[in-house]
Formats: structure tokens, C-alpha cells, sequence
């Protein structure tokens, strides 16, 4: 895990500099609260850890749902 300091109207930049997959910035601090803009492509999801989480839940319980065919063939 890399943790770096920045300060407000800082930036991080992710990939390659000169055409980075995307940028963090420090929109705002104020006492215990910072806003963090992220800017990354459509297509890439950014997600808060929490909603993260139910992402993954909610598509093993999709998964856990779907019954194997039993007409397939298994390695052993």
C-alpha cells in the first residue's frame, strides 16, 4: 500500500503521467472531513468501500444462484 501526504488543491496521479488513467485530487479539507475528486474515464468504476462490498455480495449471490450443469465434464 502506498500512502502519500497531500494538501488541498494537491493532486495524485495514476499510470502514466503523460496520459494518466486517471488523477486524485484534494477538493477540500475541513477539520476531520476531506473531499476527494477523482477523475478517471466512464468506463472505470470508483466506488466507496461500502458499496464496493455490496457489489461483490450481490454478484456471489448471482452466482451462488446458478446451478451447475451436471452434464459437464470435471478435471480429476
Amino acid at each position: 500500500m502506498l500512502v502519500v501526504t497531500r494538501r488541498e488543491g494537491e493532486e495524485v496521479v495514476i499510470g502514466d503521467p503523460r496520459k494518466p488513467l486517471g488523477i486524485v485530487r484534494i477538493a477540500s479539507i475541513r477539520g476531520d472531513r476531506v473531499r476527494i475528486a477523482f477523475e478517471f474515464p466512464r468506463d472505470i468504476e470508483v466506488n466507496r468501500r461500502e458499496i464496493a462490498d455490496e457489489i461483490v455480495e450481490q454478484k456471489q449471490h448471482v452466482v451462488g444462484t446458478i446451478k451447475p450443469d451436471p452434464t459437464a465434464a470435471t478435471s480429476g
